[in-house]
């Protein structure tokens, strides 16, 4: 027995043997760079442009997707996630589109969740009903905020009435939905938060998605903070509201199961569960990344950034790949590891075998767990390894630590 860490194969007393693990699943990631504006928080791909040939578009997504079917006939497919950008903007008959190819070289699952993400404003919830048509059965909403002021602090174009109005929409269209809220704006404080909590959850959701703002490199708040212009709150106030999130959404049924988001039991989201549980998953249009295992390997896939560049190399030559390339088994190790300690569930031992073929005391520095299973922020047991709820507060620091000197390639 190590210290602080359950001996491998025990059974303890009061403690149930871990059932099977779950499967991560297979899917399929759909990237539209385009939007009507730039956040000031964004650094994601995403690209403004007075005019886009939507036909043309589709053609290219079909191509690479065809590539990669190609590659992988016969799989099972669990879920689609169309992302962005503003997936909101594409044409109902793209997304349709795809779903169909998708369905031609891949066995889709009978319970396959196909994910928008879509912007509140009135122009993109009037597609709704056509999404739903198309195949689309979940809908993630970018509403940030209730509050305007908040609103348009953060850039965001549409008002929290129309947020309001599309959250009802989304409600009564689609079979699951969730929304997106950031906190940790400047000035706000623990009961401005809180009542942003109350007002979010009068909404009913069974998913949520909360975020603290962060200033990211190259973005226009990135710019404000280094010209004094910009101050968030401090890392004490911040962590005040992180407890304050858990502490609501846990008591009104919606506990996390990953760092920064919560659903009811059975409504986590299924495609980014199979990248957290470190799954196969294929990644097309703009500045998609992938991971896929071929011939054994785990490759890592990431297409051409620029939408313009993209598009004319897809067109060109079938694909716009910039990276292909097979993992080493120390990068696999600490991809692993990154993803799954996001997850209340962590890794499975399974896991482990299933991608290295060892246990992950012959993976990780044994010292290095024993110290960290001692401070309770890690445990492994019978189940796996996984954070406790201080790991995953501290989880960058932990990640830092515990990958230090890990592997052996």
């Amino acid at each position: 027995m190590k210290s602080g860490i359950a001996e491998q194969g025990a059974d303890a007393v009061g403690r149930k043997k871990p059932g099977p693990a779950p499967e991560p699943g297979f899917g399929l990631y759909v990237h539209w760079p385009f939007c009507e504006s730039k956040c000031p928080y964004c650094d994601f791909n995403s690209h403004v442009r007075e005019a886009v040939d939507h036909a043309r578009w589709r053609t290219a997504l079909l191509r690479e997707l065809d590539h990669y079917t190609r590659l992988t006939a016969g799989r099972t497919l669990t879920s689609i996630f169309f992302g962005g950008g503003t997936p909101s903007l594409m044409q109902p008959e793209t997304v349709a589109a795809v779903i169909s190819k998708a369905g031609e070289d891949w066995k889709l699952a009978d319970d396959i969740e196909i994910t928008l993400e879509a912007n509140p404003g009135s122009v993109e919830a009037g597609r709704f009903q056509a999404y739903r048509e198309a195949g689309v059965n979940r809908v993630s909403l970018g509403v940030q905020s209730f509050d305007d002021e908040a609103l348009s602090f953060l850039g965001r174009r549409h008002s929290a009435a129309e947020a309001t109005k599309a959250v009802a929409l989304a409600r009564r269209i689609f079979p699951r939905f969730s929304f997106d809220l950031i906190y940790a704006l400047p000035a706000q404080g623990p009961a401005d938060w809180s009542q942003a909590l109350t007002r979010a959850l009068a909404e009913a959701p069974s998913h949520l998605s909360l975020y603290q703002l962060t200033i990211e490199d190259g973005t226009a708040f990135h710019g404000a903070q280094r010209r004094g212009e910009l101050q968030v709150p401090d890392e004490a106030r911040a962590t005040d509201l992180f407890e304050i999130t858990q502490e609501r959404l846990s008591a009104a049924g919606l506990p996390a199961y990953e760092i920064s988001n919560h659903a009811a039991d059975g409504e986590a989201c299924r495609h980014n569960l199979t990248c957290w549980r470190y799954g196969d998953y294929i990644g097309i249009g703009p500045g998609a990344h992938g991971r896929l295992t071929l011939g054994g390997e785990k490759r890592a896939t990431r297409q051409h950034r620029a939408p313009e560049a993209w598009l004319a190399t897809v067109e060109g030559q079938g694909h716009a790949s910039r990276q292909d390339v097979p993992l080493t088994r120390d990068e696999r190790l600490s991809e692993l590891v990154m993803m799954g300690l996001r997850l209340k569930e962590g890794i499975a031992r399974n896991a482990f075998r299933r991608e290295l073929g060892s246990e992950p005391e012959a993976l990780l520095p044994d010292a290095r767990l024993a110290a960290l299973a001692e401070a309770d922020y890690l445990v492994l047991d019978d189940a796996g390894l996984r954070a406790t709820d201080a790991g995953r507060r501290r989880l960058n620091a932990l990640l830092t630590y515990l990958l230090d000197g890990a592997g052996s390639d």
